[in-house]
């Protein structure tokens, strides 16, 4: 894990069916590290999963970050698996495919509480391993776009979109047209149909790392409580 640039904590399925299809879907196994065939279903299918597909399938729970001064790969480690053993899994009755600001997602459905108090806790309770944000990328956010308190959580936590501003998703797309949408949301039922999770859970904490080929690859996983 020394050569990785940035670390980040999801969500991703374990190793079955829907971890399949959302791996073919984006084009890439953050597992195996490898390229995987898009289904036949659109032709620009690979164009319009570009973006998302450098991260793999996941859910954001920290967002990516580089280490602190000081902070190694052994040290990330032991922090991430600490914290995972003290908080317990959480159920939703499963996932329902979402229009989310121009994007194609996977939202929980149900009562959401449980995964943001985790998702606040993973952040906050592992912030010191990350590094300050360089004035480089504070401006990468576009901080002149945010509300005042989504400024103070950038600078508080080196991202906007933590705390009561989260919210967990699946990505499936990069920004879409309308027409896109429209051309889009009904392949990606089919192709995750009987697949996706009934109760949705997480279960895990996901360390992914940022490699030199940008992109993001499963490092481990812990299992909750």
């Amino acid at each position: 894990m020394e050569d990785i640039k940035r670390y980040a904590i999801y969500y991703a399925p374990r190793a079955g069916g829907f971890a399949d299809a959302a791996a073919s879907w984006l084009g890439w196994d953050p597992v195996s590290g490898a390229d995987v065939a898009h289904p036949h279903l659109a032709a620009d299918l690979p164009s319009l999963t570009a973006e998302p597909r450098k991260y793999g399938f996941h859910g954001t729970i920290k967002p990516p970050f580089r280490l602190a001064e000081g902070v190694d790969a052994a040290a990330v480690d032991a922090a991430v698996g600490a914290l995972a053993r003290e908080l317990k899994p959480v159920q939703m009755p499963g996932l329902e495919l979402v229009s989310l600001e121009g994007f194609l997602a996977l939202v929980p459905a149900g009562d959401v509480l449980g995964l943001t108090d985790i998702a606040a806790q993973v952040v906050e309770r592992l912030d010191p391993l990350r590094a300050p944000l360089t004035e480089a990328e504070i401006a990468r956010r576009r901080p002149e776009r945010l509300t005042p308190r989504q400024r103070e959580l950038l600078d508080q936590f080196g991202y906007p979109y933590v705390m009561e501003e989260f919210r967990f998703h699946l990505t499936l797309s990069g920004r879409l047209t309308d027409d896109q949408m429209t051309m889009l949301r009904p392949l990606a039922l089919a192709h995750f149909d009987g697949l996706q999770p009934e109760p949705f859970a997480l279960e895990d904490l996901c360390l992914f790392g940022e490699a030199a080929d940008g992109r993001f690859h499963i490092l481990n996983r812990y299992p909750l409580g």
